[in-house]
């Protein structure tokens, strides 16, 4: 696996055939190092591909592109403020993408404060918070991340389906949820917690574990076992957290399906569980739909993985189209600096995407969520690492299987 280098922290990436006189530097809050780095991989690879795309093709409306990277470490305020405060100022920057700067997505007030277009793929309702108060201030930022809503409230049915079908056990309708002390994650296990206790269930297990790297799960499983509940659900997003989490899950494993928010999509989970991972089920807004269903988002996973050698998750090919969005903007409005009808611009776009169909709702500038627009899929890890989209079923690639070491 590549590996970015230090130097890309604070590095303007020149690419093949700019002319500096044309130059338009694109900004980049990405996590570089910490725990979420491997995300921030992604999201320079996939604005680093729009870029030698676009440049090859001779640029957009006279324009040539290069990145400007800069790291937001742990997400905390001061790490992301300083950030994105420094894309801001440099010179040449006329637009700011991230897959997720800070959790509360606090920094789109400061893209409004400067005239900044900025297209997010962060938490929505936290988005969503700050641009509804005034939302006409905000035409600089775009929530690329549909609605959340669907993580809060769609995991039950699916669950309940695959029981009412024969394709798990149904004894008693209890869940264990834990959680980490983040916006992302408590914001989602709260909305489950709601859903869960409307249909019924009985809650056995309610943990919340301070954000950050947590080295054992053995008290909090140990609770889980003595509670043998029909679903586990850890919400905590980090990939090595989640995957420690399931790794000593099946040390002693309950007959219960297991459900992770978001980090088996990312391609180190499964590096750190290997065959451990068979049978975990997660589900994803705005995730890659790699089906024959959806052709587009067949298209680019095959094409990220023959430019770089491995799979996409959720941001590699997210990052590409969000560069294109702005390419797009950038082709109709014509000028760079015109940042106001960029921002405007960005927000009239509707097409296909990786993720579906993109169209933003006016009222919050952020991404409609539904099955024909953004849907929430939900996915299966099976054998070899395989990761299979089981639901909705227009966009399914495949079908649940009953997790190995579950019995009916």
């Amino acid at each position: 696996m590549r590996r970015l280098s230090l130097a890309t922290l604070a590095m303007t990436t020149a690419l093949s055939g700019v002319a500096v006189a044309d130059v338009v530097k694109i900004g980049l809050l990405a996590p570089l190092t910490g725990p979420a780095a491997a995300d921030g991989e992604e999201f320079v690879r996939g604005v680093e591909w729009a870029i030698a795309e676009a440049n090859e093709k001779g640029g957009v409306a006279g324009h040539t592109f290069e990145l400007v990277v800069a790291d937001v470490r742990d997400q905390s305020a001061a790490n992301v403020s300083s950030a994105a405060e420094r894309l801001i100022g440099t010179d040449g920057v006329e637009v700011i993408l991230t897959g997720y700067a800070s959790l509360t997505m606090f920094e789109v007030e400061l893209m409004a404060e400067a005239g900044m277009p900025y297209i997010a793929a962060g938490p929505s309702p936290s988005f969503a918070a700050i641009t509804t108060q005034a939302i006409d201030d905000y035409w600089c930022c775009w929530s690329y991340t549909a609605s959340f809503k669907g993580y809060e409230t769609d995991v039950r049915p699916a669950v309940e389906s695959l029981a009412e079908r024969g394709l798990i056990p149904l004894n008693n309708k209890s869940v264990a949820i834990i959680s980490s002390d983040n916006a992302y994650s408590k914001t989602i296990s709260e909305g489950m917690k709601q859903s869960f206790t409307e249909g019924g269930w009985s809650i056995v297990v309610d943990e919340l574990v301070p954000f950050g790297e947590v080295g054992d799960w053995r008290a909090i499983l140990a609770k889980v076992r003595e509670a043998q509940p029909d679903l586990v659900i850890n919400t905590d997003y980090l990939p090595g957290n989640s995957a420690l989490f399931l790794n000593q899950f099946l040390e002693a494993p309950t007959n219960s399906l297991v459900f992770l928010q978001y980090a088996p999509s990312v391609p180190e989970f499964v590096q750190l569980t290997g065959e451990n991972s068979t049978g975990v089920l997660y589900n994803l807004i705005n995730a890659p739909l790699d089906s024959e269903g959806w052709p587009r988002g067949q298209e680019l996973m095959r094409a990220y993985e023959a430019r770089y050698g491995m799979e996409s998750g959720v941001y590699g090919v997210g990052l590409y189209e969000m560069a294109n969005l702005y390419f797009e903007a950038l082709a109709v409005v014509g000028d760079p600096t015109d940042r106001e009808a960029i921002g405007n611009a960005i927000g009239q776009i509707s097409r296909p995407t990786v993720a579906g169909n993109l169209e933003f709702d006016p009222e919050t500038h952020v991404a409609v969520q539904s099955n024909d627009h953004i849907p929430v899929s939900f996915w299966q890890i099976q054998s070899g690492g395989t990761r299979v989209l089981i639901e909705p079923a227009q966009y399914a690639n495949g079908e649940f299987l009953l997790p190995p070491w579950m019995s009916r």
